[in-house]
């Protein structure tokens, strides 16, 4: 496995961004999500003006991002979108992007358990980072999901 590359990790809200960092973050999700999975979804849902978006950069290059946000005010804070370069996979960046957005989302919403909508196969990933199941199975996208809770620290 290859060693963990150096990032700065850099977290804004989506009009905080300029047109060319936005256009490098929604190419990546879009790349991971759309063609890569062969996902034919809404990437741009609208809820993106209404998150923290997460980002791992190693300088100007764009290495992992996901989004922390709550859906509505009596529900639970969500981690979601998480993407990792396919350029970067194999060097551990999941698991740090994961371990930065836990941190991130319990800075914005302290003391609140974290909601997640895993894709199935990523059950055990999510769990070692104490997410547990909170649902059966489901469809989304074509693709077999699970929510997850992580309780609050």
């Amino acid at each position: 496995m290859t060693a963990l590359p150096a990032y700065i990790v850099d977290v804004r809200r989506l009009d905080q961004f300029s047109a060319i960092e936005l256009y490098d973050m929604l190419k990546m999700r879009v790349d991971v999500f759309v063609v890569e999975q062969e996902c034919a979804y809404p990437e741009l849902d609208g809820n993106d003006p209404e998150c923290l978006h997460l980002r791992l950069m190693n300088g100007p290059e764009l290495l992992a991002c996901a989004r922390l946000w709550r859906p509505q005010a009596d529900a639970n804070p969500r981690i979601g979108r998480v993407a990792v370069s396919p350029d970067h996979r194999g060097k551990r960046l999941g698991e740090a992007l994961m371990r930065e957005a836990i941190t991130e989302c319990e800075k914005a919403y302290p003391n609140e358990p974290i909601e997640l909508s895993a894709q199935a196969h990523l059950q055990r990933f999510y769990a070692s980072f104490d997410f547990k199941p909170i649902s059966d199975e489901y469809i989304e996208d074509g693709i077999p999901h699970v929510d997850m809770l992580r309780d609050a620290r």
